[in-house]
């Protein structure tokens, strides 16, 4: 956030600064989504709807979830919520207990740790690798569980580094008998591996996801969780003491997409495997490395320490000089110490002169 408040000034100040830091996608939400909200609120539905959400999306989300991955979820274990976070709150909020322990793979996603520090619970930090996509294994997790243990968080595609863990890691996890919370937010953005749902191998699960990635809808705030059955009741009763429902309009949206945006989808992933490609090879040429290959979401991480022993400042002098917005790898946690996360949430054009940029950078700047 430090990077984003500075580059906001610098662009105030008349600045031309170019955000490979952003993880939102640059792109339209596709039309259909718009058509249908429009269409629904014309319709005038705009009154409260079922607290977990319309029965009509609730559907949908299951039947994705059957044709994708080939596993059957009652709609009541479906709760629509307005944004991804939301439903973390309260799914994590009838999970925990106070001092409860979940296992956290350093790198990570950095709100989830805040979720777990406003519930009372704790976060237990795995220290990770990069042949391993900076994401614990199923051993090192085996080997952590303690008596306070209550879940294991995953995350497949991952943020920061588009790791996606295979369908053997996921059995292996399952197999633990441990909650799993999974964030599965990035999936339909994967491109050199398949991405599979926790939950072809384990009920116990908390699986979030929504609209914000894959269908370039951040500005809609529409999420959802599936739970298992016994915290249906539970979380039903905290969405209805805190949001009451998700916009009514902006569910016909969710419902579109889910029905009749195949086509739509597939082609803002087509957008992101070409920039993709674009982008490790401006890498390439620079000399820099992906520390992993990415091979889901739209990150790279790069590691940077044959420029700096400081990346949080490499990446503020990049902007400041270069004009050229990333994110320090150590906002993900202590393993990001000396790496840096490019976005690629951003055109070919943009990306493209924000590497002459930094290959100008480079070239004037020693190693700090």
């Amino acid at each position: 956030m430090d990077i984003l408040e500075a580059s906001l000034t610098l662009g105030t100040q008349g600045h031309s600064v170019i955000s490979l830091a952003l993880g939102e996608p640059d792109l339209d939400p596709p039309k259909i989504a718009i058509q249908a909200l429009q269409k629904a609120l014309a319709r005038k539905v705009t009154k409260y709807t079922h607290s977990q959400g319309t029965l009509e999306l609730r559907q949908a989300i299951t039947e994705h979830y059957r044709k994708k991955y080939g596993v059957r979820i009652s709609p009541e274990r479906v709760v629509v919520t307005p944004g991804t976070s939301p439903a973390m709150l309260i799914a994590l909020g009838a999970l925990l207990e106070v001092r409860d322990e979940v296992l956290l793979s350093d790198l990570h996603y950095p709100c989830y740790p805040n979720f777990l520090y406003f519930l009372g619970a704790k976060p237990r930090f795995i220290k990770t690798q990069s042949k391993n996509g900076f994401h614990f294994t199923p051993e090192q997790a085996r080997q952590a569980l303690r008596p306070k243990t209550k879940a294991l968080w995953i995350t497949s595609p991952s943020n920061p580094t588009g790791h996606v863990l295979s369908a053997n890691t996921l059995a292996q996890f399952a197999k633990l008998k441990k909650f799993m919370i999974s964030d599965e937010i990035y999936h339909g953005l994967t491109y050199e591996a398949k991405e599979h749902s926790i939950l072809e191998f384990t009920d116990q699960a908390f699986v979030f996801n929504g609209f914000s990635k894959a269908y370039a809808m951040t500005g809609f705030r529409l999420g959802y969780v599936i739970v298992p059955d016994a915290f249906i009741e539970p979380i039903r009763k905290l969405q209805q003491s805190f949001y009451i429902s998700t916009n009514s309009f902006v569910q016909a949206a969710g419902l579109a997409v889910l029905q009749k945006g195949a086509v739509a989808q597939r082609h803002i992933r087509k957008i992101f495997m070409q920039r993709r490609k674009v982008i490790l090879s401006e890498l390439a040429a620079l000399g820099m490395k992906a520390a992993v290959a990415p091979q889901g979401a739209f990150y790279v991480l790069v590691d940077v320490r044959k420029w700096t022993n400081d990346s949080y400042k490499f990446a503020f002098d990049l902007l400041k000089q270069a004009h050229v917005a990333v994110t320090p790898g150590i906002d993900f946690g202590k393993a990001g110490l000396g790496y840096i996360r490019f976005s690629y949430a951003n055109s070919i054009t943009n990306i493209k002169e924000a590497f002459k940029r930094i290959g100008k950078f480079l070239l004037t700047n020693r190693r700090t």
